[in-house]
Formats: C-alpha cells, sequence, structure tokens
C-alpha cells in the first residue's frame, strides 16, 4: 500500500502547478487548466484520505460530486469564453475592458 505522504506530495505538487497557471497565464483557456489542476489535487487528496477512512465511501462520494461540478464549470466557462471571443476577438483578459454590449 502505498503511503499517504505519496499522495500528498502528489496532490501538493499537482495544487502548485496549477495555482502558478492560473495565475501567470494571459488568457483565459490557461487559466481555466490551471483551476482544474487545483480541482484534481483536491481530488487525489480525498481520495487517499478517504482509503484511511473507516466508512469508506465518504471521500470517494465527495471527489465525484467534485469531478461533476468540475464538468459543469469546464462547459459554462468555455460558452462565456466562446462568447468573449466572438464580440473582441481575443481571449487576453487585459483587452477585455468593458463587460457592456
Amino acid at each position: 500500500m502505498i503511503p499517504l505522504q505519496h499522495y500528498l506530495i502528489v496532490a501538493a505538487a499537482l495544487f502548485s502547478i496549477g495555482f502558478a497557471i492560473a495565475v501567470t497565464k494571459r488568457h483565459f483557456i490557461g487559466m481555466l487548466l490551471g483551476i482544474e489542476l487545483m480541482l484534481n489535487a483536491v481530488n487525489i487528496n480525498l481520495i487517499a484520505f478517504s482509503q484511511y477512512d473507516p466508512e469508506k465511501l465518504g471521500g470517494q462520494l465527495f471527489a465525484l460530486f467534485v469531478i461533476v461540478v468540475a464538468a459543469a464549470e469546464v462547459t459554462v466557462a468555455l460558452a462565456i469564453i466562446l462568447r468573449v471571443y466572438g464580440h473582441y476577438k481575443t481571449v487576453d483578459p487585459d483587452q477585455v475592458s468593458d463587460l457592456q454590449k
């Protein structure tokens, strides 16, 4: 069995990479990818802690819920990004100066 510390190290590295991507990328798609990496790191933590829980379904069910919410978030975010690109012809958040048509 893999020790809990290994899961936590991988999840911390994945969360750090996702946070760095979300903060440093200069377009919406990169920011969305960084957020998704952070959500996956949280799922790794939930599953890892669930392995040490006597009631083994709690963390896995919550991780499944996070996956469903993340899929819905990606769908809505990509729809918004496509609308912003159609109006402003850019995916750079700095060039989207106003939110009115």
